[in-house]
């Protein structure tokens, strides 16, 4: 039975493209476009942004690529997040860090985030990272009107545990479309707080930040790493695959939740392996090896 409180979902792509990195990829606008056409080709549609990514800058940098092949805006989701403000020396007043979620600053961010990225409307609003000071009416109420206005399609979050994902939600006409977390065989919190059975229940697609651990399942550098790295070995063995990194994504995309992969890169090759992870078969004995590893200890 379908349940009406499922949200009409975005467009995503399987993989999605990472641009917290953008800078210092060091691209001119015209090699990001080529770039961003070349993903598109793979299929990778979804561009993960933030108005903080780069010190508040890889917006426009994206914005000024766009500004040249306008054409390619209706072939790509933007997705952008809001609600943290950095100590920068773009605002010299601010003397701490912290999180901003009053509707005076999610509709200033969203401004900036159309203006930097030279478009009329983010396909998806995230909010960053959950704060202890959080009015979920009045950012209910704030996402409407950004709704209303054709600003943002979709909104989702980042970061967020399931009691705070229910608090946002009970509020909102339309339930959030996402939550962004760090998943990776690295990284189980997400597997075991109620997360993802929540975003599965509700058939949420949950997008996976840092799938590779900053590089800590490719370059290991403590037993933790070390024994990941020896199952995603021995599965790769078994699966006549030379890419650990292609091993990595199959293993998220294997699981019912239908994770996305964000993936940030400025090498078109590494995005290739992404999309070719889709290929391989991975038994379930296979998953939970690597999941185990992960662990550190069998399961119960």
């Amino acid at each position: 039975m379908q349940n009406s409180s499922i949200p009409s979902q975005p467009k995503f792509s399987s993989i999605i493209h990472g641009h917290w990195r953008l800078r210092a990829w060091n691209l001119s606008s015209q090699e990001l476009i080529t770039l961003v056409s070349q993903a598109l080709e793979l299929g990778i549609s979804t561009i993960d942004q933030a108005d903080i990514y780069g010190d508040y800058s890889c917006e426009a940098i994206l914005g000024e690529a766009l500004a040249i092949q306008p054409g390619l805006r209706k072939d790509l989701q933007l997705v952008s997040k809001c609600g943290i403000k950095l100590m920068s020396e773009k605002f010299p007043d601010r003397q701490i860090k912290y999180y901003d979620y009053s509707k005076k600053y999610i509709i200033q961010s969203v401004e900036n985030s159309l203006s930097n990225l030279n478009t009329d409307y983010l396909d998806v609003l995230l909010l960053h990272r959950p704060s202890p000071f959080f009015n979920a009416e009045e950012v209910a109420e704030t996402f409407t009107e950004l709704k209303q206005s054709g600003k943002v399609l979709h909104f989702g979050v980042s970061n967020f545990l399931p009691h705070q994902m229910d608090l946002l939600n009970a509020f909102l006409r339309d339930p959030l479309v996402t939550n962004q977390v760090e998943i990776s065989p690295f990284c189980l919190d997400y597997f075991q707080n109620g997360t993802v059975e929540m975003m599965q229940k509700n058939q949420v697609r949950p997008m996976a930040w840092s799938p590779l651990a900053g590089g800590k399942l490719m370059n290991p550098t403590d037993e933790k790493g070390n024994r990941i790295f020896k199952s995603l070995q021995e599965v790769a063995h078994e699966l006549h695959e030379e890419s650990i990194e292609k091993v990595v994504y199959a293993w998220l995309m294997k699981h019912p939740s239908n994770i996305l992969p964000v993936v940030g890169t400025g090498k078109i090759e590494r995005l290739k392996l992404a999309v070719e992870a889709q290929e391989l078969e991975m038994s379930l004995e296979q998953w939970f090896k690597i999941y185990v590893a992960g662990l550190g200890n069998s399961l119960p």
